[in-house]
């Protein structure tokens, strides 16, 4: 790996720096987890298709510009360092857009990606299901084949962006006999279908971030299967791993939170250094947010010379999940009491976005598979220990 940015490479970084500086907004939008954040959203989105920035490593004739994936981190530092809005499409460009690209057929691309880049259709996660906890393959949500449709019957819960999202992504149980892993089918479903309800879930703010789906007798056409009738879990297992791998947390997200630590940290240093173990901590985050893109653009390098991400995905779950909860809590340290001001309180500045990503930053350790689930596949998968 060359640790040396190219001519090209430092050229393309300046035109996206440009394109950022003349078109982010100047006020932040409202929150994505109110409806008009949400629509402001979806409208910073189309905007950003429109300078074909909606999804940079996606080919050019899906409205993407084909970028490789050094190029994607350069990009990503850049939207942080920014200060551009939060993607609200990032279960549908992140996950569900690699998915399509490597099982979907030319139909299903053509159909759902350029849709997806413009946000004119945002994308809902549907995985987890009531009482199965972390456990994905505990699938009881039912799809029965009837000629040329699927009805689906059951329910999905913690579905993310699902109270105003259009289509849900999800697996579920085909084969009625089957169990666990097997019999289960990929499925893309709208979620304005006849036989669909959505119930918001509220957030630790108070805000529908998750949501309820209940499937009554919803009828989807076959066409909507993504890898295929009975290998859904193969398919869903490669969403996972996008999800734990490089694309849901991009490290420039975590080292824009190191710098504007570092900030805060000399900002208020006359109280702070009353603990010298926020200074250690403060370092200590620094450096595991480069030590984190460092490895990024190792990974990146491998996979662009044919490698694939592995169960070693799982490792980068929760040193990412685990240094946002540090972050922001050393954060809290140093504000002290004022930490408690909610963004939205008259006199909170910017301090008060320290507490709305401490509370986010609670949720890592727990989206995207625990990491309890994640330190089993490590013993398991990598490290060649027996099941417990």
């Amino acid at each position: 790996m060359d640790l040396n940015y190219t001519a090209s490479q430092k050229a393309f970084r300046e035109e996206v720096r440009s394109w950022l500086t003349e078109n982010v907004p100047k006020e932040p939008l409202k929150s994505f987890d109110t409806e008009e954040g949400f629509r402001q959203h979806r409208a910073w989105e189309a905007k950003l298709n429109q300078g074909r920035w909606g999804m940079v490593t996606w080919p050019e004739e899906l409205g993407g510009r084909g970028c490789n994936l050094i190029e994607w981190l350069i990009f990503e530092e850049e939207y942080y360092r920014s200060g551009a809005p939060l993607r609200v499409n990032q279960n549908g460009i992140f996950l569900l857009g690699p998915t399509l690209m490597e099982f979907g057929t030319e139909e299903q691309k053509a159909r759902f990606l350029p849709m997806m880049a413009t946000g004119e259709e945002v994308w809902a996660q549907g995985w987890s299901e009531p009482d199965a906890g972390s456990d994905m393959a505990a699938i009881r949500s039912k799809a029965e084949r009837v000629g040329d449709h699927y009805v689906i019957n059951g329910q999905k819960t913690w579905s993310t962006r699902a109270v105003w999202a259009d289509w849900v992504f999800g697996i579920f149980r085909t084969d009625p006999e089957s169990s666990r892993h097997k019999g289960l089918t990929f499925i893309l479903v709208p979620l304005d279908a006849e036989g669909v309800s959505v119930r918001p879930i509220e957030q630790l703010d108070g805000l529908p971030g998750f949501a309820e789906i209940f499937f009554d007798d919803v009828k989807v056409p076959v066409e909507n299967v993504l890898g295929g009738e009975g290998m859904g879990w193969h398919v869903a297992m490669s969403t996972a791993g996008f999800e734990r791998g490089l694309m849901l947390r991009s490290p420039a997200r975590f080292q824009e939170t190191a710098r504007r630590l570092l900030e805060l940290y000399q900002e208020n240093r006359e109280q702070a250094d009353l603990d010298p173990a926020i200074g250690e901590a403060v370092t200590r985050a620094y450096m595991d947010a480069e030590a984190y893109t460092l490895s990024t653009y190792m990974t990146a390098s491998r996979l662009m010379q044919g490698d694939k991400i592995g169960p070693e995905s799982s490792t980068n779950k929760i040193f990412w999940s685990e240094l946002d909860q540090t972050m922001h809590e050393t954060a809290l340290s140093i504000l002290g009491a004022r930490a408690e001001l909610w963004s939205h309180a008259p006199d909170a500045g910017a301090v008060g976005s320290w507490l709305d990503g401490f509370l986010f930053s609670q949720a890592g350790p727990i989206y995207a598979g625990t990491n309890e689930i994640q330190r089993n596949i490590i013993a398991e998968r990598m490290l060649g220990m027996p099941r417990a």
